[in-house]
């Protein structure tokens, strides 16, 4: 039998170093499970997860010119529905800086309220251009800030 790359396999545990484990996937076929592979959390020492003669469900995660074959077990295990739709949540979520009040920091659009609690809308365009130059300075001033501190600080300038 063929084994083909994202197919998943049962094997049995052969061997155990410090790097990871070997699994037989029978018709004298060996591959590799690093270390990295065997679980979701951090392994430090794999005989904590794995023992020799242990039956794994195993996915090909390469197989080279060489007959080398990777192996994964936490990529073999199905995801909890929980874990999914969480990474989901993060993947569709977008950065949006905010302000000390929580306001989205490049939120112009007048949804925010202004001291007499009126919504924006109500301000003249003299009051919106203040604010957005004040807005502008405090990240122009943030970014200097930022990017000094990266350059060494104080002194590392060179104008």
């Amino acid at each position: 039998m063929a084994i083909e790359v994202g197919s998943v396999l049962e094997g049995t545990v052969t061997g155990i170093t410090k790097f990871g484990a070997f699994v037989d996937l029978g018709n004298k076929q060996t591959g590799l499970v690093h270390i990295s592979e065997v679980a979701n959390e951090y392994v430090e020492n794999i005989q904590d997860f794995l023992k020799e003669q242990d039956a794994v469900k195993v996915k090909v995660l390469s197989v080279d010119e060489k007959g080398k074959i990777s192996l994964s077990i936490k990529q073999a295990q199905p995801k909890a529905p929980a874990a999914q739709a969480k990474v989901e949540q993060r993947d569709n979520r977008e950065f949006r800086p905010r302000n000390n009040d929580g306001h989205n920091r490049n939120s112009f659009d007048g949804n925010r309220r202004n001291a007499s609690g009126r919504k924006g809308n109500g301000l003249s365009f003299e009051d919106k251009m203040s604010r957005f130059l004040k807005d502008s300075e405090e990240r122009l001033t943030d970014l200097k800030r930022n990017t000094e501190s990266k350059r060494g600080g104080r002194g590392g300038r060179r104008d």
